[in-house]
């Protein structure tokens, strides 16, 4: 086997680039489109089953449940049956109940499928973060996180305006109401794409019949670069004190995203905005900002090697960004540009966040279980984040109060951080366990 030069390397990692990261990428739109479009659906969904806000907020975020409750179990299978297998069974199974929400027929139902749907979709996202670890060096894996999970806001651009067209245009067609088409038509791509994944996803570089026998050598080099001489198990984890700070950390960044997602539309309605295609319109434009920092932000911190200011700085500016929108009450425009500006800085914090522990963990056997650890016990922000607001909006009338306690948690979530992360290389949890 010949060896390659060193600057081959770039050109190896190109390729994986364009192999994965377009698709994991389309796959995270349709996943993060599924669970949220639940907000466009709420405008017309809400008087047909006379469901209130607070029954809203509650099945809104029941979803993170059924998720929570069977992420780590996913991710661990995933470590042991290869991600090809285990994320083709997950986005099949989360297609078939996401088209099937068009069946909702009272609150029961509601609070049912969304369950389903978080338990079906869970493991995902941490699955696609640990994959993403056996093809990527700590030193490019911002960059790539973020690429792949600029489809969150690229989701709200293209979902925002497609959920407002299905449900103004397909009203009544076939006897179906408009927000059961939006359901049909944006939960069937995940079954295609999970029976596309089972022949298209390679598990690890060795299994990569697109790399020579020399490329997977290279590549290999630079992957294990950092030694880890004594690897924990699982269990260990569990009592490793970072884990549940970066856990927290999440948590309050979860609950901002949220607040977001499943309440936008709403906002913009109580801001005098009726017609549903503006609302989609309206809604793409934070989104549209995220997408612009994400790919900013992740490209300075892997740029500078710099982690932690680059996800703390900008929840913080999330945070003031959004206390502005909410004491804006009297001007649209600076309430808008408010959200629009918390909603770019929230999403730029996730995407560098996610780094840190990717970094932290890599190499060992329990980064599986570690990474779905922190979003499990992150993801009770998806539960608690639109179920206070929805209970806070019954009983005051307005978004504003809900949305102050996330302004507090978004500050919270930096704070953790900045704390938590000052020294979060992976070879530093021998030190810890």
């Amino acid at each position: 086997m010949q060896d390659l030069p060193r600057e081959h390397l770039e050109k190896i990692y190109e390729r994986i680039n364009i192999r994965l990261l377009p698709f994991l990428g389309i796959c995270y739109l349709f996943a993060y489109l599924d669970r949220t479009n639940i907000g466009f659906a709420k405008l017309q969904m809400q008087s047909d089953l006379n469901l209130s806000d607070a029954a809203y907020g509650l099945g809104a975020g029941i979803f993170f449940i059924g998720y929570i409750l069977f992420e780590v179990p996913s991710n661990l299978w995933l470590a042991r049956i290869g991600a090809r297998k285990s994320l083709s069974r997950i986005l099949i199974l989360w297609g078939c109940v996401s088209t099937s929400m068009l069946f909702v027929s009272d609150a029961t139902t509601f609070y049912l499928l969304r369950f389903l749907l978080g338990a079906f979709e869970a493991g995902f996202a941490p699955g696609m973060i640990l994959y993403l670890t056996y093809w990527y060096s700590g030193a490019r894996m911002a960059r790539a996180l973020a690429y792949v999970l600029c489809a969150a806001p690229v989701s709200g651009i293209v979902g925002g305006i497609a959920s407002a067209w299905l449900m103004r245009n397909l009203v009544d067609l076939c006897g179906l109401s408009g927000w059961q088409w939006m359901f049909l038509v944006e939960g069937l791509p995940a079954i295609f794409l999970g029976i596309f994944a089972f022949f298209y996803l390679t598990d690890k570089p060795q299994n990569a019949d697109w790399l020579s026998d020399a490329e997977k050598a290279l590549l290999a080099v630079d992957l294990t670069q950092i030694k880890i001489k004594s690897p924990i198990a699982f269990r260990q984890l569990l009592l490793q004190p970072k884990m549940y700070g970066f856990a927290a950390t999440y948590f309050c960044l979860i609950c901002g995203l949220y607040a977001v997602g499943f309440w936008l539309p709403t906002f913009l309605i109580s801001a005098g905005v009726s017609d549903l295609i503006e609302i989609g319109y309206y809604s793409a434009i934070p989104y549209v900002a995220a997408v612009a920092s994400m790919v900013l932000i992740s490209q300075s911190s892997d740029r500078l090697d710099e982690r932690r200011w680059h996800s703390v700085v900008p929840a913080m500016l999330a945070a003031a960004a959004l206390a502005i929108a909410i004491f804006s009450t009297t001007s649209f425009l600076t309430s808008f540009i408010g959200v629009t500006a918390a909603t770019a800085f929230m999403f730029a914090a996730y995407s560098v966040f996610w780094s840190i522990p990717a970094e932290y963990f890599k190499g060992h056997a329990a980064a599986a279980g570690g990474i779905a650890l922190i979003n499990s016990i992150g993801l009770l922000g998806g539960f608690l984040s639109p179920t206070i607001i929805g209970r806070m909006k019954t009983v005051t009338g307005t978004l504003q109060s809900g949305l102050l306690i996330i302004v507090f948690l978004l500050v919270a979530g930096a704070i953790l951080l900045f704390f938590n992360s000052s020294a979060s290389k992976a070879t530093e949890i021998e030190k810890e366990g």
